[in-house]
């Protein structure tokens, strides 16, 4: 790694550059519930490698999203995992099995078309574009099954999971607090699954390991400050900012995706 030797000790300028992004990335978490690995990979990759910026980011984003999902407690976990079991079993196996498969369909591509998706789905709600899930029923059941199903195809070949989580909760009109913790337990699996993939990769290592542990500081500061805003939002300030910073991912998947 270019920078190894500089995230093994902790070289001054590169750690505070790296803890003012993460802590950034953390704030945003804190107040609309994602966006952390978004805004950290794209402020980490000005001065690492891609390779060095993801290695960084796991950890932080593991216990983030741990705290996110247990923030009301463990019983209130239990009743949005049980809420959701569909969304979450379909995600988490169809990462599973797609990250296991030579896609046929280029990263870039994935990027480009998820996307013109996310930005224009975005854009057309914070238009007015109210899309509705059912509730109940059979409807539900096929609207949170395929949600999980998109999720975990592109989860598994670009590692990006949240927009179709997201967009379905948005759909169901999930109450706030419900939908941070539905979205923590979503990226809590993922981020398990991520952690045990990078640890036999070896991108998490001696090296990286420590620096990663290290931020794990300022994204709890940034996030307990993010958290202190989504505290005082209401509903719809709430939904017109997730919407915002929707917007804003679909705008860099298509960077992702042309550049």
């Amino acid at each position: 790694m270019e920078h190894a030797d500089a995230l093994a000790g902790f070289e001054i300028g590169l750690f505070v550059a790296a803890a003012t992004v993460m802590g950034l990335g953390g704030f945003v978490k804190g107040a609309v519930g994602f966006a952390l690995p978004m805004i950290s990979i794209a402020g980490l990759g000005s001065f690492l490698t891609a390779q060095e910026a993801v290695a960084v980011l796991i950890i932080p984003t593991f216990l983030s999203n741990l705290w996110q999902t247990l923030r009301q407690g463990p019983l209130a976990a239990i009743w949005t995992l049980k809420e959701f079991w569909r969304l979450n079993i379909m995600m988490a196996l169809t990462i599973g099995v797609v990250a296991q498969l030579v896609p046929r369909i280029s990263s870039g591509t994935l990027f480009v078309t998820l996307g013109v998706v996310v930005t224009v789905a975005a854009g057309l709600q914070l238009w007015g574009w109210r899309p509705q899930a059912p509730k109940t029923g059979p409807g539900r059941t096929a609207s949170e099954v395929a949600a999980g199903l998109i999720a975990g195809i592109t989860g598994g070949i670009s590692g990006v999971w949240g927009p179709p989580v997201l967009f379905f909760l948005i759909a169901l009109a999930t109450p706030k607090i419900e939908m941070i913790r539905a979205q923590g337990i979503a990226y809590l699996l993922g981020s398990v699954i991520l952690v045990g993939a990078h640890l036999q990769s070896g991108l998490l290592n001696a090296v990286t390991i420590p620096f990663s542990l290290a931020m794990c500081l300022p994204v709890a500061a940034g996030m307990a400050l993010g958290l202190a805003v989504q505290d005082r939002l209401d509903q719809r300030l709430f939904r017109r900012m997730t919407l915002a910073v929707l917007c804003i991912a679909g705008l860099n998947l298509l960077r992702r995706g042309l550049f």
